[in-house]
């Protein structure tokens, strides 16, 4: 019997209930991806003031350097994964019917996976000048 094993009421470890060893990482990926939108958010509003006034050419020319385009693609996946990783916390805290929360689960992932897609498609077609 291991040291925190002494601590589990007989049933729990019986069930196999406890940790499932994977709380850890979600948390490193939500705090990673909520510093790297510190810096990109920086980034995106300073992009934004320097086009206060552009035209649409100079807005699209800036939006296809590859930098900008690169920087801004980078925001996007964090912006949309720190979201779905929020809105999976607060469904599993306070979602308590099982097949409302897989629902809720799935259609969440689905939903920023395809606004995801859609804005880094966007970004992609005007770097590529299309």
């Amino acid at each position: 019997m291991s040291q925190s094993d002494k601590y589990r009421h007989p049933i729990k470890n019986a069930r196999g209930l406890g940790s499932a060893k994977d709380g850890v990482h979600h948390f490193m990926v939500q705090r990673v991806t909520a510093v790297a939108l510190l810096a990109l958010c920086v980034y995106v509003v300073y992009l934004l003031v320097s086009l206060i006034g552009s035209d649409y050419q100079a807005a699209r020319a800036a939006v296809a350097h590859p930098c900008n385009a690169t920087l801004l693609v980078a925001f996007l996946v964090a912006m949309f994964w720190h979201g779905q990783l929020g809105m999976q916390v607060v469904i599993e805290d306070y979602v308590h019917t099982p097949w409302l929360a897989l629902t809720s689960q799935l259609v969440v992932k689905f939903v920023c996976a395809l606004a995801a897609l859609a804005s880094i498609f966007a970004v992609v077609r005007i770097a590529l000048g299309a």
